[in-house]
């Protein structure tokens, strides 16, 4: 039986917005952040609603439906829980919110670089560890101004130096070094956050190439100040010019941002109507927590769509699952 706790891996593949609704300040539409750190998330019941969506919509017939009898919308509400009435019975499975790992930020050298900081990474660390996952990552050897020791982001890079600098934006940074235990963690990040198939191995690279671990207040600038923002309008169809009042600005996540989620599985809160399942699980001797785990991990796509604008191609994400032993 396994302990019922699980990490979701987040790579962005379009540009994403998860909107917090209509704001009065610079941007009309923003996206969800957390209200302490002021760093983009992704709500719980966002991400909950879009992976039920697609179970609903796939298709698709999970193995474990047909063993246990019934349907694959019967199983569906057994797992997420009833859709029209929520006091029948709670779901088996729980998502947090979606928090963020890695953010790319536009690079001198190199293209793009994927920026952290220490809070994040440190904050990341016991995520993992309260759901059971050892990183054996030494975090007090973890902090501003590091790079992995394969970095290509790095500026005049020569032989006998120990620092060096990186421009990200508009802005130089100084006394960058090279780090033992940042390559341990993009090893790790590499291995076990990434998709393992084949069209993804080239982010492996990337991740050991272009990662940077800036101070806190740093990163905090960069997620606040270089999200894209997109202005929109609506066109009159008979003029042909922009309607009045029609013009606005909607923020994204921008496209190759990581993040994650914790996934927590329970048994099976049942009623009456659905006792028999219980029974049924008991006679095949299958443990209710790993039906729900197994049933999750066999429907989930490795691509899913969420937030706004779906029909513009945004909030393409591609998915990953923690794996014992990595890729």
């Amino acid at each position: 039986m396994s302990n019922g706790k699980t990490a979701l891996f987040m790579l962005c593949d379009t540009a994403l917005h998860a909107g917090s609704g209509s704001e009065l300040g610079i941007v009309d539409l923003p996206i969800q952040r957390e209200k302490h750190t002021g760093f983009p998330k992704i709500e719980s019941s966002s991400l909950k609603g879009c992976i039920r969506e697609f179970f609903e919509t796939s298709g698709k017939k999970p193995s474990i439906a047909d063993r246990l009898g019934i349907s694959s919308s019967d199983l569906i509400s057994l797992v997420f829980g009833p859709e029209d009435d929520g006091q029948r019975h709670a779901g088996a499975v729980s998502f947090c919110d979606a928090r963020l790992l890695l953010f790319p930020v536009k690079s001198v050298k190199g293209v793009f670089a994927w920026v952290t900081c220490p809070t994040v990474i440190q904050r990341f660390i016991s995520d993992m560890s309260v759901i059971g996952i050892e990183t054996n990552i030494d975090v007090s050897k973890i902090h501003a101004h590091i790079v992995p020791c394969e970095s290509k982001i790095l500026i005049d890079e020569k032989e006998n130096v120990e620092k060096y600098t990186v421009i990200l934006e508009e802005f130089t940074f100084k006394n960058i070094e090279k780090n033992d235990e940042c390559s341990k963690l993009v090893e790790w990040l590499a291995d076990y956050v990434l998709p393992a198939n084949q069209e993804c191995n080239y982010l492996k690279d990337w991740m050991k190439e272009k990662l940077i671990i800036l101070s806190d207040d740093d990163f905090k600038d960069f997620v606040t100040m270089s999200t894209e923002v997109i202005t929109r309008i609506k066109i009159n169809p008979d003029t042909g010019t922009v309607e009045r009042g029609a013009l606005f600005t909607e923020e994204y996540l921008p496209s190759d941002t990581i993040l994650y989620s914790l996934v927590m599985f329970s048994g099976l809160f049942i009623n009456e109507e659905k006792a028999n399942v219980k029974k049924v699980l008991e006679k095949m001797n299958i443990d209710e927590k790993d039906m729900v785990i197994e049933y999750i991990k066999e429907m989930m796509p490795n691509i899913i769509q969420l937030g706004g604008n779906m029909s513009l191609g945004k909030g393409l994400i591609r998915t990953n699952f923690y794996s014992e032993g990595g890729k």
